[in-house]
């Protein structure tokens, strides 16, 4: 029962992906989860949206467009965000789908480790695209003399949703050996990790935040394991399961924010002692706890709602390009804010007045339709990279095809890639925001990123020796050897 769409065929641009999107949801098989897929659209969407609606963009002193988030002018919207911060949705979900594609890699006779380079193609194309813009796009700048300073602030701006996906990675490359605890002991692994949140909290609370920052691994495991329970049955579509846990969550969520020590807001407030979102809090769990009922509430009467093509076409049309969607859209705000201030018609007024609400829904449009062109560009790239990528056309030395291909290092090589993949994200999302540098990113992110992308691409074209060394027909004389 798989969760991640199907490979659409040899996609060369978006008319043509359109058409297999189509091809890909009349072909659904009765058994898929199909609530799933609308929960991981729903969850990216939201994420986008929220994003827009909150920002504030006005000028400095100097003219210059600075942008910086709405909600400390906004204590009466923070309620809200018990609602729009659907990230745990995305993990919830991510638990789910990881768990299905891993099964379905063992049953196939693959490995954790060939699991692990295909969840790659995935997720790496359509992040190096987006890389190699900001990149080519800081260089370009710079040959017009843009300040560096200014063309790292755009950069970092830009990356912002980057920071998300080193978290999703190392979920994801830590997903084997968790599944296999999820295996042994089920429900009691989510709670453990609900104790190492709690730890980090107070060591927050006391005033040591890197001691709080284990939460960031923490928080979202926990969340990646339910997942896993949705998926193994666990955690049945009924009433009787449902109810208790959006109680609980509400309940703990109450306790929490009024009479304990945590802001009301799930997202991060500048300003704020401590904060739910970066890392996640016992708060956001209980937003989670609460969320997860919710979805088990709604669950067979969304699969039957889905069962109208159209409205399953919709979904595997949006899941077919989320990555894209996710990456790029903050960037299509920064573009629209660029060319209306540039034209000289870009609205600055208050946060939280009436102007700045009723530019909300303008802004929505224009971003909208910039994100469309985006995705449409760099949309093929995701879905190309869903499938096995073609043998390397330029040369490759054979020692490192060999270990690519071999038993002993190729596990080693997909392990290694990831971690600098996210070392190198990380890395940029950590460096100053007005650093001057020549790419827009730190020299050394910049390289650690594509060298390590470029290693995944070359597992995922390059089969393991296995699948590639002849098998002997079953009336073939065994080689002989020699002693």
């Amino acid at each position: 029962m798989p969760v991640a769409p199907r490979p659409l065929g040899n996609v060369q641009d978006m008319g043509t992906a359109l058409r297999e999107v189509r091809r890909v949801a009349e072909r659904t098989p009765p058994s898929r989860e199909r609530f799933i897929d609308l929960l991981r659209a729903v969850s990216i969407v939201a994420v986008v949206l929220g994003h827009w609606l909150v920002t504030v963009v006005g000028h400095d002193d100097h003219g210059e467009l600075i942008g910086r988030s709405a909600l400390p002018d906004l204590p009466w919207a923070h309620p809200l965000t018990w609602v729009v911060q659907v990230m745990p949705v995305f993990f919830f979900v991510g638990g789910y789908a990881n768990a299905v594609s891993l099964d379905a890699e063992r049953r196939r006779g693959g490995t954790a480790t060939e699991w692990l380079i295909k969840r790659s193609g995935r997720l790496i194309p359509p992040t190096t695209a987006l890389v190699l813009v900001m990149g080519g796009g800081a260089l370009a700048a710079g040959l017009f003399d843009a300040a560096p300073a200014r063309v790292r602030t755009v950069v970092w701006l830009a990356s912002i949703p980057l920071w998300f996906l080193v978290v999703y990675l190392i979920v994801v490359a830590l997903t084997p050996p968790m599944y296999a605890l999820h295996r042994r002991y089920g429900l009691a692994v989510p709670p453990v990790l609900v104790l190492l949140v709690a730890a980090g909290d107070v060591a927050r609370l006391l005033g040591h935040d890197f001691w709080g920052g284990g939460n960031f691994l923490f928080g979202w495991l926990a969340v990646h394991q339910m997942g896993f329970a949705w998926r193994d049955g666990l955690l049945p579509a009924r009433p009787r399961v449902a109810v208790p846990l959006l109680l609980a969550g509400i309940g703990a969520l109450l306790l929490l924010t009024l009479a304990g020590p945590y802001p009301i807001s799930m997202i991060n407030v500048p300003g704020e002692r401590l904060h739910n979102m970066s890392p996640p809090s016992l708060a956001l769990l209980a937003v989670a706890t609460a969320q997860l009922g919710v979805a088990l509430l709604l669950r067979d009467r969304a699969e039957r709602w889905l069962r109208r093509t159209r409205r399953w076409t919709a979904v595997v049309a949006v899941n077919s390009v989320i990555m894209t969607v996710f990456l790029w859209h903050i960037s299509a705000a920064i573009l629209l804010t660029g060319v209306l201030h540039v034209a000289g018609v870009l609205p600055t007024p208050e946060a939280g007045s009436a102007a700045w609400l009723a530019w909300r829904i303008p802004l929505l449009v224009m971003c909208g339709v910039v994100l469309t062109l985006l995705v449409a560009i760099f949309g093929p790239i995701e879905v190309r990279g869903a499938q096995r990528p073609r043998r390397l056309s330029l040369p490759t030395p054979a020692g490192l095809a060999r270990m690519a291909s071999g038993e002993g290092f190729r596990p080693w090589l997909a392990v290694a890639a990831f971690a600098g993949v996210a070392f190198a994200l990380l890395t940029n999302s950590l460096w100053p925001s007005t650093a001057p540098t020549v790419s827009g990113m730190p020299a050394v992110a910049l390289i650690t990123y594509l060298a390590c992308a470029a290693l995944l691409r070359l597992l995922r074209s390059t089969p393991p020796a296995a699948q590639t060394e002849p098998r002997p027909t079953p009336h073939a004389r065994p080689p002989s050897r020699l002693v």
